[in-house]
């Protein structure tokens, strides 16, 4: 005799936060309503600042570093369709009202290679959760896979995390969504859950109202001007990286990077000379183009993206060079600036 579907009990505060997040209220931003200006930080009183690193975490390609660049308000992580983009540990700042939030880009955690560069990759990965006051864990909203899984598995227990479900516009049934929530509950005390676009601007300053409540009460730690901890050095050689991925595609292997030979500055003009690093004599090729026309390319809208970064004219100069196995050299992979 067939048996009669049981309906799971009913969880009054699982069922209150999946109300809450798909209501169509706006959460209170920092400083002000979400219609006024975000950024007006002056002449707050230190007695009544916040501060706090916020750690955003997923697997490869869940939109990691489009939400830090939103967040942000300016391109600080570099992005492309290609898996494993981000290497490093970018750290952007936005001072919002009277809090500051110095958020953490990380690469995605890798478990398909266990050569050198994947090692330091996770090892990044590891150290930015350590000592954080909040995490946003980044899923694909109505996803979940082994990839997602392993990034969960490796949160720490004491510091709270938010489901950040992104793409959310993209779900056409959102009443699917009460099951999948539920289910995700159960792998993890998610404090909050947030299904949002990381392409929204009105869902990026929700995000802001959000977290503040997590930040501890105290000075901030850096300018409230300031946008990245990282120097103009590193960030020409990440824009050099993604003009390569954008317009190399699938055909370049991951294993390649980008060394900064040259960073001088001329008044208003600065100097830079780097070398594209490949594995492979063919994959060379494949960045040169015929007639040198894809390094060219690569050259010219990277060039381009730093002026307008910058606000001042940029000299860049390519070269490509041939490191076979480096990627998996623990030492070459140190000394190609991967922690």
């Amino acid at each position: 005799m067939p048996r009669t579907p049981v309906n799971p009990p009913s969880n009054p505060d699982l069922d209150a936060m999946l109300a809450k997040a798909l209501s169509k209220e706006t959460a209170a931003v920092p400083g002000g309503e979400a219609s006024a200006p975000m950024d007006e930080a002056a002449e707050v009183d230190p007695a009544e600042q916040r501060c706090g690193y916020v750690a955003i975490v997923g697997k490869p390609n869940v939109g990691k570093s489009t939400l830090l660049n939103a967040l942000v308000g300016q391109k600080v992580s570099i992005t492309s369709r290609k898996a494993q983009t981000t290497r490093h540990r970018i750290t952007g700042m936005r001072t919002v009202g009277p809090t500051q939030f110095i958020f953490v880009d990380t690469p995605g955690f890798q478990t398909r290679h266990g050569n050198a560069l994947n090692r330091a990759l996770n090892k990044t990965v590891m150290g930015a959760v350590s000592d954080v006051d909040l995490i946003l864990f980044v899923v694909e909203a109505g996803h979940f896979n082994l990839a997602d899984a392993k990034v969960l598995s490796l949160l720490p227990a004491n510091v709270p995390v938010i489901l950040l479900a992104n793409k959310f516009d993209l779900v056409h049934r959102r009443g699917d969504l009460a099951p999948w929530l539920r289910s995700m509950q159960e792998r993890h005390p998610f404090t909050e859950f947030v299904p949002m676009s990381a392409k929204t601007a009105k869902d990026i300053e929700r995000l802001f109202g959000i977290c503040e409540k997590f930040l501890p009460q105290q000075p901030w730690m850096h300018d409230p001007d300031d946008l990245t901890d990282r120097s103009e050095r590193f960030m020409a050689s990440e824009m050099v990286r993604e003009k390569l991925f954008r317009l190399t595609g699938d055909e370049l292997p991951y294993t390649s990077t980008v060394i900064i030979d040259k960073f001088e500055e001329e008044g208003a003009l600065k100097r830079i000379a780097a070398t594209i690093v490949v594995e492979r004599e063919g994959h060379k090729g494949m960045v040169i183009g015929e007639g040198g026309e894809k390094l060219k390319r690569i050259g010219t809208e990277a060039r381009q993206e730093l002026e307008k970064l910058w606000d001042c004219k940029v000299f860049l100069e390519l070269w490509v060079k041939v490191r076979s196995g480096w990627a998996d050299d623990d030492a070459r992979v140190r000394s190609f600036g991967y922690e």
